[in-house]
C-alpha cells in the first residue's frame, strides 16, 4: 500500500494515481466473504451468469491502495460519503484493472474533501464498475485530542431520521456484529487505525473506527440478495456515512422501495437504504437503484 501523502496545494482536480492489476481468484473471493460474512452460494458457483461470480463489491477499497490523494495532515481523517455505480459482473477468475484519479475537491462544515475515483475495468477495457470516495480532512493542523468521540453520535444534530413515507416494499434486513476479527480481516493484516486501538488513538479516536467501506459491503449485499441479476447490471448506490462504527457495534441494513419507473425494457426500483446501531442510530444512509428482476 503507497502511504505517501501529496503536498495539500497539489492535492487537486486530474491527479492521477495510477493503475493496478488484480486476477480475482477464488482465494481473494473467499477472504471477502470471511471478512464481511457474506457467503453467497453464487461466490463459489453456480450463478445467474454461469460460473462463480465476485462480489459485486469485491475490490471495495481500491482506492485506498494508493494514497498520494490524501491531505497531508492525516488527523482525524473520515470516510465522509461513497458512490457505487455497477455495469457487469466481474466473474471469478477475471482478469481485472483499477484507475483511479482525483475528480474533485471543496471545503465543508470546518473540513476539506477530496473525492477520488476508481474504474473498474476488465482485460478489454469493458467497464465493470466505478467508485467515488469522498474523504474529509481537518482544515487545521490539528495534532492532538479526539475528534470523534463515542458520545457524539448521541447529540441532537447526529440523529437522522430515515425511513419516511409510504414505501412500496420493504427489504429483509441483514445483521451484523461488528468484532475486532472482523475488522482486521476487512481492514488488515497490518495495524492502522481500523484494525489497532492504539493507532487510531494517535489519529484522536478513542477505539478502533471501523472502516466505513464495511458498512457500504453491508448494503451491498443486502441489494444482491433482493435484486441480484439487476444489482450487478445497473445498481447504483449514493450514501452518506454519517456516524462510527466501533467493535461491539450490532448493525442492520434497511431498504425500502419507494418507486419504481420504467427503464428500457425493464424496470428500476428505486430506494432508501440506511445502516443503524441496536439503539436506532443511523450509521450509513441513502440512496439505491437497481433493475427489478424480470
Amino acid at each position: 500500500m503507497t502511504t505517501t501523502t501529496t503536498k495539500k496545494d497539489d492535492v487537486s482536480v486530474g491527479l492521477d494515481c495510477g493503475r493496478r492489476d488484480y486476477v480475482i481468484s477464488p482465494e481473494l473471493v473467499q477472504m471477502y466473504a470471511d471478512a464481511v460474512e457474506d457467503h453467497n452460494p453464487w461466490y463459489s458457483g453456480p450463478s445467474p451468469f454461469g460460473a462463480a461470480v465476485a462480489p459485486a463489491l469485491i475490490r471495495h477499497s481500491e482506492v485506498f491502495v494508493d494514497r498520494r490523494w490524501y491531505l497531508p495532515n492525516i488527523y482525524g481523517n473520515l470516510h465522509a460519503k461513497q458512490e457505487w455505480e455497477l455495469f457487469a459482473p466481474i466473474m471469478v477468475g477475471d482478469l481485472l484493472w483499477t484507475h483511479s484519479f482525483v475528480t474533485e475537491r471543496y471545503t465543508k462544515r470546518g473540513r476539506d474533501y477530496v473525492v477520488n475515483e476508481v474504474l473498474y475495468l476488465g482485460a478489454e477495457g469493458q467497464v465493470y464498475a466505478r467508485g467515488r470516495t469522498h474523504q474529509s480532512f481537518v482544515r487545521e493542523d490539528a495534532n492532538n485530542g479526539t475528534v470523534v468521540g463515542k458520545d457524539r453520535e448521541k447529540e441532537t444534530g447526529r440523529r437522522f431520521e430515515v425511513a419516511s413515507g409510504a414505501a412500496l416494499e420493504t427489504l429483509t434486513p441483514v445483521n451484523k456484529e461488528i468484532t475486532l476479527t472482523m475488522c482486521q480481516r476487512y481492514s488488515g493484516p497490518g495495524k492502522n487505525y481500523h484494525t489497532d486501538r492504539e493507532e487510531a488513538r494517535k489519529l484522536g479516536f478513542p477505539d478502533v473506527v471501523v472502516q466505513g467501506m464495511l458498512s457500504v459491503c453491508f448494503l451491498s449485499e443486502l441489494m444482491t440478495r433482493r435484486f441480484g441479476e439487476g444489482w450487478y447490471r445497473g445498481g447504483k448506490m449514493a450514501v452518506n456515512l454519517v456516524n462510527v462504527l466501533w467493535p461491539g457495534d450490532k448493525v442492520t441494513t434497511h431498504g425500502r422501495i419507494k418507486e419504481v419507473a420504467p427503464e428500457g425494457s425493464h424496470q428500476r426500483a428505486h430506494l432508501e437504504i440506511w445502516c443503524q446501531k441496536s439503539d436506532g442510530t443511523a450509521v450509513t444512509v441513502g440512496s439505491a437503484s437497481a433493475v427489478v428482476p424480470s
